[in-house]
């Protein structure tokens, strides 16, 4: 039997395609409300200018302007979201309210607080799987155990996938669009300001937004996917994707995008680029499935044994944490890539296991702090995701690089940026440096720095770490490990 009225909350999904709480809210029910809560609880703690919050912002009017091409309407509430959706529900009278699945420890506080306001109200509360193909315990090893090791958890992954063609199957919103209410005075979207908020530089970096905005970046990167393996750790280089932040906010299906990788693959198309690629997509569900079978790794080491590390603390660590910020290490590569960050909230996935292991390794300090730094300067900060590449960074988490394999920052230069395009972008007072000198300028004599006006301590900083000094202490620092 149908249900009469239900509210459909939005939230990580922001479109109106392919959306599996949409699909089945308006499948069971005669009459479907749309809502989005700009969450005070959320936001609180956020700067004035946040990109991610203009993004949303963006992403919230193109999806009001989709359903009202469908028929329906967004209510959008600044609010708190755990008290506003049961008074939500309860002033329109509606039976249930539906959502997709968010798996991080504070989201599932929230939604078992919502869940419990609606059933003391007789109300249903209905999440559905939508942000990843498998979730919580739908991949598990032969012992019934959730994996903790990527290859094995991948193999087990895709294994299930081909068996089960219709888990990527499109959970379509269109044919049920007969169910939607529109309210009769729907309420103007607010501004940014009316949020608390200012405009950042989105505009000026040319982010694309919205579903439009995934779906141009998706069909840009179909063409280069074949090269995905070869171009993906060059950082001068167009290689990835780009969609993370669209996966991140949900304005594209991951359902849609793995069904047309595989049958891509299945055509013997995409080279060796799409299924590396996949292999990307795989580790995100990974960490997704760690975070939600381990809280414990939003805090604290996944190997227990990696809390008895003792990190570099007092005035020496939090100037070397503040150079590290700033791009300020007096590594160019380094340097380069926090200035990325800190310009565009983008970073390269492989600068990211640079920065992430030089804080560690190179500075000796605790990996929360860098996990920290990322969640605010993130445009695509996932909770599980950016803590289970600190955790591989620090080998403290599950799968994690061998705590003795230590990059070296002029190498990892030197190798994925030979001719220095990416450092002379993000670092243009080294410019004048050729692809011999740029990854580490301190070697050079000061008279040819001079010559090329450049002088370390004014234009550019001078490394505040020995590399090889670092490592041996590291090492040394590492060794509690082993007891």
């Amino acid at each position: 039997m149908p249900l009469n009225k239900s509210l459909l909350w939005f939230r990580r999904d922001l479109r109106a395609f392919d959306h599996a709480a949409l699909h089945q809210a308006l499948r069971q029910s005669k009459s479907v409300y749309c809502v989005f809560v700009y969450d005070t609880a959320i936001l609180a703690d956020l700067p004035r200018q946040d990109r991610r919050v203009e993004f949303i912002h963006a992403c919230v009017a193109e999806l009001a302007a989709e359903l009202r091409q469908l028929g329906g309407a967004l209510i959008v509430l600044h609010a708190d979201a755990a008290a506003a959706i049961p008074r939500l529900a309860a002033e329109l009278g509606v039976d249930a309210v539906f959502a997709n699945q968010d798996y991080e420890p504070a989201a599932i506080a929230r939604d078992a607080a919502v869940a419990r306001a609606l059933a003391a109200d007789a109300r249903l509360w209905l999440s559905f799987k939508d942000q990843v193909v498998f979730d919580k315990s739908e991949v598990l090893s032969l012992s019934e155990r959730p994996f903790s090791v990527y290859t094995p958890y991948k193999n087990a992954w895709l294994k299930k996938m081909h068996a089960e063609p219709a888990c990527t199957a499109p959970l379509d919103v269109e044919p049920y669009a007969a169910s939607f209410a529109a309210p009769a005075t729907p309420g103007c979207l607010p501004t940014l300001a009316e949020l608390g908020f200012e405009e950042t530089n989105l505009r000026q970096l040319a982010i694309p937004t919205g579903m439009s905005g995934a779906a141009k970046l998706w069909e840009d990167f179909l063409p280069r996917i074949a090269n995905y393996q070869r171009a993906r750790d060059f950082p001068a280089l167009k290689g990835p994707s780009y969609l993370s932040l669209h996966l991140r906010f949900g304005t594209l299906s991951v359902r849609h995008l793995v069904r047309s990788v595989n049958e891509l693959i299945e055509r013997g198309g995409g080279g060796d680029g799409a299924a590396v690629w996949l292999a990307e997509l795989i580790w995100r569900e990974f960490y997704a499935m760690i975070i939600f079978h381990h809280p414990h790794v939003a805090e604290r080491a996944f190997k227990p044994a990696y809390e008895r590390i003792e990190w570099h603390a007092g005035p020496d660590a939090d100037a070397a944490f503040a150079a590290w910020c700033a791009g300020r290490t007096g590594y160019p590569l380094v340097d380069a890539a926090m200035a990325q960050l800190n310009q565009t909230g983008y970073m390269h996935n492989r600068l990211r296991m640079v920065t992430a292991c030089f804080l560690i390794k190179d500075l000796g300090l605790d990996w929360r702090r860098g996990e920290r730094y990322f969640a605010l300067r993130l445009n695509d900060f996932d909770l599980a995701s950016n803590n289970g590449g600190w955790q591989w960074a620090a080998s403290s988490g599950c799968d994690a690089q061998p705590y003795f394999r230590i990059f070296n920052p002029i190498t990892q230069s030197e190798k994925f940026d030979a001719d220095g395009r990416f450092i002379r972008r993000y670092l243009p007072q080294l410019a004048a440096l050729d692809k011999r000198d740029i990854h580490a300028p301190w070697l050079l004599p000061p008279m040819l720095l001079e010559q090329k006006g450049i002088r370390l301590g004014r234009d550019y900083p001078e490394p505040i770490v020995q590399h090889d000094v670092a490592r041996k202490e590291t090492l040394a620092r590492y060794a509690v490990v082993k007891v």
